[in-house]
């Protein structure tokens, strides 16, 4: 069967959309390209769900100052000047709603040549950074974090846009994966 043309493109051929999957068996098919990130193949670990906790009080606090300061202004008895101290409350609602959701949708995967690192809800981030171009594997804990034994990996790379933080580890399995991410990327580097 010869390919479709393309109206858009002035009636260019486009391929069928079956001749870049292979099927081997009829309720199977796989993707012809085999350097495309095989994501469903390997197990997602998670950040800690005391991530939530983390996030919850922090958006609390943002939210306070908020109402606060809209507060302040709201006392020279203008009506209007409440308008910012209810969408303030109703945000900090919608965040608490959200928050939980955004944490359990945080993940990474450790495979042979890279690390792929997954965020978000509604707008996904999925980058991968393979080991040998790891420049440096920092983790940072902050007060609370400290307090609830939790950290955060930073991975930096010479290209700014492929930096991943991984916020909400246990701190056993921070510590664990940096030493882990800073031998692989010590024999990449070297060629071993």
């Amino acid at each position: 069967m010869p390919p479709n043309p393309d109206p858009r493109e002035g009636g260019a051929p486009v391929p069928e959309p079956s001749a870049s999957l292979n099927t081997h068996d009829s309720n199977v098919l796989e993707p012809r390209n085999p350097s495309r990130l095989q994501l469903e193949i390997s197990e997602w670990h998670r950040v800690s769900p005391k991530y939530t906790t983390v996030q919850v009080i922090g958006n609390l606090l943002f939210f306070l100052v908020l109402v606060v300061v809209f507060a302040v202004i709201g006392v020279s008895g203008q009506l209007w000047a409440w308008i910012p101290d209810a969408l303030a409350i109703i945000g900090l609602i919608v965040s608490l709603i959200i928050t939980p959701r955004q944490v359990r949708a945080i993940g990474y995967q450790l495979r042979e040549d890279d690390l792929v690192f997954r965020k978000g809800i509604m707008w996904q981030r999925i980058v991968a950074v393979p080991y040998g171009r790891m420049q440096l594997v920092d983790i940072t804990r902050g007060p609370l974090a400290r307090a609830l034994g939790i950290a955060d990996l930073k991975l930096v790379t010479a290209a700014a846009a492929t930096g991943v933080s991984i916020p909400g580890l246990p701190n056993e399995d921070a510590e664990n994966l940096r030493d882990h991410l800073v031998e692989v990327a010590e024999t990449r580097r070297a060629g071993l």
